[in-house]
């Protein structure tokens, strides 16, 4: 129904009280000073019934029947109760008349006592509640100086009695505009809890009733916002009273509070949201005793969810067992059933489905089981019934949990040892549900909040060079993530992919197998500068930038990433080889900043050099000698080198196999060789600047200017320069290698040498690297390191191998 906006109810609010906010006077204080500082001279209040009182007025009922002794002593305990709630709050000839009215009703109550009553009759009763909460509040607000007037929701509000009543919204809408009309300009107090049917009769409105009623006339008052005062500040990531370091939720999701209140919680119930969910307002939990304690807003907002926020429990679980003989088409009785449910508003807290073996599980609270049991026998489904108690269910709610791989692991691995008697996910994904047959849930739910939520970092990661190792890394990382994520508990996105000129950021998240083929699609271009601003708003706990280029202007970029906030993996040698003073400065950028910056990768591809060099430094002990062959490339040529084909003839084989540089140039004039040896210099502590290096350049200076092709066409000049060496050599019964050498005062080189073949440096298979560290503790007998120094697969693990490593460090 449409209803018209005006400016005198567009910025009113409600108010609702629980029976934990009203239990004893000073808490009606509090709540008059929360309305004295929190609400306007029109705005809506509703409570439920004072402590107890509803669950005394039941106990009273239940008495009747079977012990009047005890019966008469369970009322004038409430009639003391409530007098002591006058008594102490208000004085004078409104606490005379509030007094006579408890005094007629509560003699009333008796006299409906005497006889037998029927379900109307006991709602009656049970509403009494209510009635004197709104009545003592109004009269206490009045007497604060607060213009207030009380009124009873049975007056508009209009419902039929079923397991789970619903206001009829067009009956009661023009009934609630009268009565707002005849309480203008002051506060009113309403009734929770209470609507009344056609007859006449009163309909309470079941579990949370009292909140239900609170957000149904805050949608039918078109309020603009409506907060649940409770003795809790809100949503928790979980039960505090069950995991002490669990935290508010300032916001919440409307689908993830409805999840949430479906799964039966306390603080939130599915009824209460629905009219939310149909209308404008807004809705808050705050707590009544520690009103700056913080708070809950339930969120329209459906943005992307990235996990888990809430793990919640329920005991006193029952299991509804419908087993359909194999006679009979499972599908057509499993949508009866579904839609059957849905019809009555009484769908399950989780399901299980075994088509193959005739067995649907239904999950329901003690509460209403039996409402479902006496539904189901009465709608003729063919299945056969069975009724089992004692289970529990234990959940992780939150959008996007099934999607977030550590969160997942991290519930199912808590349960691998826990009495499941079966485990969903439902359609919506807005949570894992697992129904254990009954146990202690407290530690297991304080035991998946640690699992999940303790040191959980977000990490988002940024490929800079998409080329053959940019390639090959987000392979390897798209195969990877799950197991990293479980081995970190963190989660790991990747965020961005950049060139030298575009870059596609997405902090929502990019599919590894999607980045490349997408690029040009996706990509934009970027101004100096702009990349790192991007990045440097990013919303996650950390961001790693990994440099898979050979790009001097990247290089030139690394103490802005530091300044920036990122934290940075290295397999570009340019910054680790520069000058001292630059190097020094990077260095210098990322300590100040706390953030770190790992390049294994530079020297060795996936072979652990560089961090091994530093820990022998930072263990205490001193470096001697560092040599070795550190080229893949040049070692993979030296090894074919035996006078068979021309050294050019084997140049050109390696280019065509993709053992080299585009130009291999870049490999023969050994300037690779001499930055990885500056590199491990400087993690052996030793000050070495790259002009220090001899560099034998394999590439005579007149075919340094030439094209590609000129050069391939040339190359004959190399065969005579080195095949008098390799002649020579062969004469003492030696090999030629490419070596490169550093002792601790600083002496270093790179060149060809002559080494006797069963000299260590010279039995490698092709394209491996070796590394010989001498030091105090090996001055005898050297650590020697080797393996693959080159290849695009163990250059993308060792990427990964630092994102490892800067993990643990995290």
């Amino acid at each position: 129904m449409s209803q018209p906006v005006n400016r005198q109810t567009a910025l009113r609010q409600l108010h609702k009280f629980g029976g934990s906010s009203l239990a004893d006077p000073d808490c009606y204080r509090r709540v008059v000073t929360i309305l004295q500082e929190h609400s306007g001279s029109d705005d809506l209040i509703v409570v439920s019934a004072a402590g107890k009182t509803t669950n005394r007025l039941i106990a009273w009922v239940e008495l009747l029947g079977k012990d009047g002794r005890q019966a008469h002593e369970a009322l004038q305990e409430l009639r003391a109760f409530q007098q002591q709630l006058i008594t102490e709050l208000v004085t004078g000839s409104v606490a005379d008349e509030l007094q006579t009215q408890l005094h007629f009703e509560l003699s009333e109550l008796v006299r409906l006592g005497e006889s037998k009553l029927d379900e109307a009759a006991v709602a009656a009763i049970l509403g009494h509640g209510e009635l004197w909460s709104a009545r003592l509040l109004s009269a206490l607000l009045v007497q604060n100086g607060l213009s207030s007037g009380h009124l009873d929701s049975r007056e508009f509000l209009r419902a039929e009695r079923s397991a789970q009543p619903e206001v009829d919204r067009a009956q009661s809408w023009p009934l609630l505009k009268a009565q707002l009309a005849q309480h203008s300009q002051h506060r009113i107090v309403i009734t929770g809890f209470m609507a009344r049917n056609q007859k006449g009769e009163t309909v309470l409105l079941g579990r949370n009733g009292s909140d239900y009623s609170a957000t149904i006339i805050g949608a039918l008052a078109e309020v603009s916002r409506v907060t649940i005062w409770s003795d809790v500040a809100g949503v928790y990531s979980a039960d505090p009273r069950k995991v002490g370091d669990a935290c508010l939720l300032p916001l919440l999701r409307l689908d993830e509070a409805s999840e949430l209140a479906r799964l039966a919680a306390p603080v939130l119930h599915s009824r209460t949201l629905q009219p939310v969910a149909q209308s404008s307002i807004d809705l808050t939990l705050r707590c009544s005793h520690q009103p700056e304690s913080g708070s809950t807003r339930v969120e329209r907002v459906l943005a992307s969810g990235r996990g888990a926020k809430i793990i919640t429990s329920l005991d006193d679980v029952c299991l509804i067992e419908l087993d359909v003989a194999r006679s009979h088409d499972f599908e057509p009785i499993l949508g009866e059933l579904e839609r059957t449910l849905q019809r009555a508003q009484l769908l399950p807290l989780a399901q299980s489905v075994e088509a193959d073996q005739g067995r649907i599980l239904l999950a329901y609270t003690g509460e209403v089981v039996n409402n479902v049991l006496g539904l189901l026998q009465d709608s003729g489904i063919t299945a056969e019934l069975r009724l089992r108690d004692g289970f529990s269910v234990v959940a992780a709610v939150g959008a996007g949990v099934v999607n977030n791989a550590v969160h997942c692991y991290g519930f199912y691995h808590q349960l691998k040892n826990q009495p499941v008697e079966f485990t969903t996910e439902p359609d919506s994904g807005l949570s894992l549900v697992a129904v254990l047959r009954k146990v202690d849930t407290a530690p297991l739910v304080a035991q998946i909040h640690q699992s999940l939520f303790q040191a959980q970092k977000r990490i988002g990661l940024v490929l800079c060079g998409k080329g053959n190792i940019g390639s090959r890394w987000l392979e390897l990382f798209d195969r990877e993530k799950v197991q990293l994520e479980k081995r970190h508990g963190m989660s790991f996105t990747l965020v961005g992919v950049a060139d030298s000129c575009r870059h596609w950021i997405d902090f929502q998240g990019i599919e590894p197998t999607r980045a490349l083929t997408a690029f040009d699609d996706e990509a934009v271009d970027y101004a100096e500068g702009e990349l790192l601003n991007v990045l440097a708003a990013h919303p996650y706990d950390d961001v790693m930038v990994l440099d898979v280029t050979a790009s001097a202007e990247l290089a030139a970029k690394y103490p802005q990433i530091a300044e920036s906030g990122l934290h940075l993996i290295s397999a570009n040698k340019v910054a680790g080889s520069a000058s001292g003073e630059d190097y020094h400065a990077v260095q210098d950028a990322f300590a100040k900043s706390s953030r770190h910056w790992l390049y294994n990768a530079t020297v060795g591809a996936g072979l652990p050099v560089n961090h091994t060099v530093r820990d022998l430094r930072e263990s205490g002990d001193d470096i001697i000698a560092l040599s070795g062959i550190f080229s893949g490339t040049l070692s993979w040529l030296f090894q074919q080198f035996d006078g068979t084909l021309p050294f050019s003839q084997l140049i050109e084989q390696a280019w065509q196999q993709g053992l080299t540089e585009p130009d291999p140039r870049h490999d023969l004039d050994g300037s690779d060789v001499m930055r990885k040896l500056v590199i491990l210099a400087r993690e052996s502590g030793l000050d070495l600047e790259p002009e220090q290096v001899k560099v034998e350049s394999l590439v005579p200076e007149e075919l340094a200017p030439l094209t590609l092709d000129g050069f391939f066409e040339q190359a004959g000049v190399l065969d005579e320069l080195l095949n008098e060496r390799l002649v020579k050599a062969q004469k003492e019964g030696k090999v030629l290698r490419y070596v490169a050498r550093l002792d601790k005062n600083g002496k270093a080189g790179v060149g060809v040498e002559a080494l006797p073949q069963e000299h260590a440096l010279a039995n490698l298979l092709p394209c491996d690297n070796i590394f010989a560290i001498e030091s105090r503790w090996y001055r005898d007998n050297p650590l020697v390191i080797r393996g693959p120094g080159a290849g695009r697969d163990v250059t993308a693990g060792a990427l990964l191998s630092d994102i490892n490593r800067l993990a643990a460090m995290l």
